[in-house]
């Protein structure tokens, strides 16, 4: 029933999937996401949807080669079939004008700003976009973003393309120089979304993260995505995966995502 349509290699370890699925093309809304199975015995894994098309049938996921599990999945080809996927999860982002929206994405979480630019524009939303990699060759999704985007701003790491520095420097500029922003709304690696919530917690500014923590059943039950917010414990996949950023223990969090490292590492090591 999955079948892959279309795939493209949008940087270095970086694939586009377009993915035939009806039933969650039908459903799917911004910040949601699915759990899918390369085949009936690979584990589960949580990916953001990226897009989709209502008229098409499809779903696009967007993910990097990061383990055995993912390096599985980039290994299929158009005409290919998905064993598993389950979706769409999580609760939607609330689409509404606020007024002037920051949308950061750093690294492969600039994927999931895509559905999220288009929905808050078409709210007449004013959009400033920060986009940040560690080099151009791995900037993902430039046009696509730009075009919805009242204002836009590139950063590398290295300098390669657009400013070097990090997001975090932009943001601070535009805070200090303008604030009449409403939201700030965060994509991307554990470190950087915690930097954000620091920056813009001293103006008030309502900052929301999308947290991606390890899933398994993605009911609730096993516990596995379990995060610390405002020292309660949720579940990203069914409170999330949506945070109030000033709210999320991002120390407990970055402890969790590298619980099993070292399996991961073994798992590699045979080849996926």
């Amino acid at each position: 029933m999955f079948k892959i349509i279309g795939k493209e290699n949008l940087a270095s370890n970086i694939r586009l999937l377009k993915i035939y699925a009806p039933q969650i093309a039908k459903k799917a809304k911004p910040g949601q996401f699915v759990v899918l199975m390369p085949d009936e015995n690979s584990e589960r894994i949580p990916l953001t949807l990226a897009d989709w098309d209502r008229e098409e049938s499809t779903i696009t996921l967007i993910f990097q080669e990061v383990g055995f599990t993912t390096k599985k999945l980039a290994k299929l080809s158009i005409g290919d079939c998905i064993s598993h996927i389950l979706g769409p999860l999580g609760k939607p982002t609330e689409i509404k004008f606020f007024g002037r929206i920051i949308l950061i994405g750093g690294g492969v979480g600039i994927a999931e700003i895509l559905p999220l630019i288009k929905a808050f524009k078409e709210k007449n939303n004013y959009i400033l976009t920060i986009l940040g990699a560690r080099t151009k060759e791995l900037l993902i999704l430039e046009e696509k973003i730009r075009k919805f985007s009242d204002e836009f701003y590139i950063t590398t790491d290295d300098g390669s393309y657009g400013r070097k520095g990090f997001v975090t420097d932009i943001l601070k500029e535009k805070l200090y120089q303008d604030k009449d922003f409403q939201l700030v709304y965060a994509i991307g690696p554990v470190l950087m979304m915690k930097e954000i919530s620091k920056i813009t917690n001293p103006f008030g500014i309502k900052t929301l993260v999308s947290l991606n923590p390890i899933m398994v059943d993605a009911t609730g039950m096993c516990g596995s995505c379990r995060i610390k917010v405002r020292e309660r414990t949720l579940f990203a996949c069914v409170d999330g995966p949506e945070f109030d950023a000033d709210e999320v223990d991002f120390d407990e969090l970055q402890k969790r995502l590298s619980l099993f490292k070292d399996e991961e590492k073994l798992i590699n090591s045979y080849g996926a």
